[in-house]
């Protein structure tokens, strides 16, 4: 436990939350509840090992703090979590009810343990280790079956290792969501693209094929769409984008818009991870970390860019 007051808030709560929650007490001396709750969240803390993090703010000496976050009563508990604040609680509560607001904040253990193999995973796949970085994936999935960025994580390593049966079976129950995530649906458009490539005859068509078709009739949209699914299994995804792009200004709706969902999936999976660090977060009282510049926008958003213009044009 720590005590913050508005020259380092920022740096204890706002940037300490974005890798671990930060539970931040508004107290003050003169108040009776605040000193019974004190040190039962002080005894939390403890048993939670690193859950997450307690700091105190004085509201007598921190008015401008208190007043940023509306604290009309005390003890007032707000809980940070990847700098923004996420819920809280007034009054002294009891332990019980304590833990039962953490434990509903919180990653569980299941979910701490499979981030943590998660993140060997992530090594093992950049040193090359893709079934090193399959089998921790696999056990933290075992571990947390709830934890939709390592089923994600999972489904796009084997679908990206050839292993398509376990992909279709470890991405069904994200597909069985209403509705489903745009990540997922991203998934299942590029499982399809390389079933449709395994077992489909055009799979094995060389590109010239299609090319000699599609310059005999411009609208041969089976043809173009087929192309553009063996150019994806191929790993061409730009160039699948931009003969899905040519059905799409010639009928938006054809085939359900198979077309504009194929793009947006290709484009959800190119699009660079969120880095934390990169943003500057705000709370909800307008609070802003200083110190972080803008980084410069790298060719693989540049080019994601790109092509959501196009694909937005097209549907103009």
């Amino acid at each position: 436990m720590i005590d913050v007051t508005l020259a380092n808030f920022q740096a204890e709560v706002l940037e300490a939350s974005l890798t671990t929650p930060v539970l931040v007490d508004f107290w003050a001396p003169w108040c009776g509840p605040c000193k019974v709750l004190g040190p039962i969240l002080e005894k939390v803390e403890q048993a939670y090992a690193g859950r997450f993090k307690l700091v105190k703010v004085n509201t007598e000496d921190e008015q401008q703090l208190a007043g940023y976050f509306q604290i009309r009563s005390i003890p007032t508990c707000i809980l940070f979590v990847g700098g923004q604040p996420v819920d809280g609680f007034m009054g002294a509560l009891p332990e019980g009810q304590i833990r039962a607001f953490l434990d509903r904040n919180l990653p569980s253990e299941a979910d701490l343990q499979a981030e943590a193999e998660r993140a060997e995973a992530e090594a093992a796949a950049a040193q090359g280790d893709a079934d090193t970085a399959l089998q921790r994936l696999r056990d933290a999935l075992a571990q947390a079956p709830d934890n939709d960025d390592v089923r994600f994580d999972l489904v796009r390593l084997l679908i990206g290792s050839g292993q398509l049966g376990e992909a279709a079976a470890a991405l069904a129950p994200a597909l069985g969501k209403i509705p489903v995530p745009l990540r997922f649906e991203a998934l299942a458009q590029w499982l399809h693209a390389l079933e449709f490539a395994t077992t489909d005859p055009r799979g094995r068509w060389p590109l010239e094929k299609f090319d000699e078709l599609i310059a005999a009739n411009k609208r041969d949209f089976e043809t173009r769409f087929a192309k553009a699914r063996v150019l994806i299994a191929r790993g061409d995804w730009t160039a699948a984008m931009d003969e899905l792009l040519e059905i799409i200004l010639r009928d938006k709706k054809w085939a359900d818009e198979a077309p504009r969902k194929t793009v947006v999936a290709l484009l959800e999976l190119l699009t660079p991870p969120k880095r934390d660090a990169g943003a500057a977060p705000k709370s909800a009282a307008g609070l802003e970390i200083a110190g972080h510049a803008a980084a410069a926008e790298d060719p693989q958003a540049e080019l994601v860019s790109r092509y959501r213009r196009k694909l937005s044009m097209a549907l103009n």
